[in-house]
């Protein structure tokens, strides 16, 4: 389709072709993309594993078309942004939250390595000896949870507890459920 064309042309050509490219995604691709996250997500949500995130994820792909995904959005971001400025708000919080990334993480690894357990039954279900859904597939997702955890522990930190909060709100408690709503951070 390009050989006949001068280089000029050819540019245009590859330009326009990303820029096609570009459009669709922003439409179709996206849209296509948040209800296959929206999908994923609630069929990872019995599973260990970052089912709720992924569901969100998708939900904010498909806030951008659609009026009820944004209704729906808006107020968990805010629930979101005032659980994450809670968990950081003192410094036990910030390492009880490190240390139970800690445990997630460990119990990935156990999951993973999927050891033996003794056989026992639980109102009629019975389990062992092996882990209920052991294996790599499993003990990855939940380790990939932890690093997620870790990851969203240390941008609240760094978000709601930097110099520049500091400076705004001087106490901590006052960011949380003080009258200050949200700190403007400047350069």
């Amino acid at each position: 389709m390009l050989e006949g064309m001068t280089g000029e042309a050819r540019e245009r050509g590859r330009r326009s072709w990303r820029a096609r490219l570009g459009a669709w995604f922003g439409r179709t691709g996206s849209e296509a993309l948040g209800w296959l996250l929206v999908v994923l997500g609630v069929v990872l949500m019995p599973l260990p594993g970052p089912g709720m995130l992924i569901v969100v994820s998708g939900m904010a792909l498909l806030a951008r078309h659609y009026t009820w995904a944004r209704r729906l959005l808006g107020p968990l971001q805010r629930q979101a942004v005032e659980a994450a400025r809670y968990g950081v708000a003192t410094w036990p919080r910030i390492g009880l939250s490190f240390l139970g990334g800690v445990w997630l993480f460990a119990v990935g690894v156990v999951w993973w390595v999927a050891p033996t357990i003794p056989t026992f039954e639980v109102l009629g279900f019975g389990f062992g000896p092996e882990l209920p859904a052991a294996g790599w597939v499993t003990g990855l997702g939940v380790i990939i949870s932890a690093c997620a955890a870790w990851g969203l522990l240390a941008y609240s930190v760094r978000r709601w507890r930097g110099p520049a909060v500091a400076a705004v709100a001087s106490p901590v408690a006052e960011v949380v459920t003080g009258p200050v709503a949200a700190p403007v951070m400047t350069d």
